[in-house]
């Protein structure tokens, strides 16, 4: 198909909610068109390379359908030999891990039709339909309908030491990856001093031995309900007036601990022995290329314009996940709301005469 030929429908993004609106919308012959994003530096540094921020995290215990157990057989049938082999060498048998899943869900999108593009949109016209894409490199495309399923990205501090040790006890969810093994009975540490990460440090109680809260100032900036049930909690002790210096370890152990700096104190230290870090800083939901012409949330997050639906305040796109989710950011909402986006999509193209 021509590049100028207008396609049915573009999806931004490769999470949970890209791959499950690319399932649908492939399965009602609507011939999708993914643009799943570009390995580039700048993305690896920002954690929004290809197949999204699941990709970065390793067992995923809490999504429906994939119990513990060994899922090498499985790769064989479902891929190639080369992918197959790629996924069995880093299986761990616990049943299926991030990366895993999105892989899974990519070719099941693929298996159906659908076409994927390893680029980034970088900016778009939404101005008329149909719609104006245009890729990081340099190319156009034209779409009479898009789905936005781009995410969010969390938040870090920027320390070497918190990439250093992602996936090896460092997080941006503790309700993702609480539960795991390696952070089950053992001290914690969450930084921040919002409700998120109230909801953490609080969630958190349920695993640990004990949560320790950092935060830079005398007193949370959190709603005072949820700072009053974090500071209830027997297991949460609070550094106040408090920055992360390091996150320690090694590339047996992963976390071993925390450094932490005094904010108004200069050259105060203190180390905490710890073996899960959380960052719960927020996130950013990833939008900028739209450059505005979507009505957003006052937090940046695609606002949804009729009840129950996906639509954006652009007739004809769409929005799915977490980058219109700033309250459950689990992938299984992410995919419901995939789908959500599909039908809707495709309901929206029908009444157009597109079909």
């Amino acid at each position: 198909m021509a590049e100028n030929t207008p396609r049915n429908i573009i999806i931004i993004g490769s999470g949970p909610a890209a791959w499950s609106a690319a399932i649908y919308t492939a399965r009602a012959n609507l011939e999708p068109l993914v643009f799943e994003g570009a390995f580039t530096e700048d993305n690896r540094l920002k954690g929004t390379l290809p197949l999204g921020q699941l990709a970065l995290t390793t067992e995923v215990e809490n999504y429906a359908g994939f119990p513990a157990g060994d899922l090498t057989s499985y790769f064989e049938t479902a891929f190639d030999e080369r992918k197959a082999e790629e996924l069995k060498s880093t299986h761990h048998k616990k049943g299926v891990s991030g990366p895993e899943l999105m892989e899974l869900m990519r070719k099941q999108a693929t298996n159906f039709g659908t076409e994927v593009i390893t680029d980034d949109i970088v900016s778009c016209d939404l101005s008329e339909r149909p719609f104006k894409l245009k890729s990081l490199q340099g190319k156009e495309f034209l779409a009479h309908a898009v789905i936005i399923a781009t995410g969010a990205r969390a938040n870090y501090l920027g320390l070497d030491s918190e990439e250093r040790y992602k996936n090896m006890g460092v997080s941006a969810c503790a309700v993702c990856d609480g539960a795991l093994p390696r952070f089950r009975n053992q001290p914690l540490v969450v930084v921040g001093g919002g409700d998120s990460a109230m909801e953490e440090a609080t969630f958190l109680t349920k695993f640990a031995s004990k949560v320790y809260i950092v935060h830079r100032r005398d007193e949370f900036r959190a709603s005072k309900i949820m700072a009053e049930r974090a500071l209830a909690s027997e297991k949460i002790e609070v550094k106040w007036n408090s920055v992360i210096n390091e996150v320690l370890g090694d590339e047996k152990k992963g976390v071993t601990g925390v450094r932490i700096e005094s904010s108004i104190e200069e050259g105060k230290m203190e180390e905490l022995e710890v073996t899960g870090y959380f960052a719960a800083i927020g996130h950013t939901p990833n939008t900028d290329f739209l450059g505005g012409q979507i009505e957003t949330h006052e937090n940046g997050y695609v606002k949804w314009t009729v009840p129950f639906r996906t639509n954006t305040s652009v007739e004809g796109v769409f929005a799915a996940g977490d980058v219109a989710d700033d309250y459950y950011k689990q992938a299984i909402t992410a995919a419901g709301s995939g789908c959500q986006a599909a039908l809707d999509a495709e309901r929206w193209l029908a009444s157009q005469g597109i079909e």
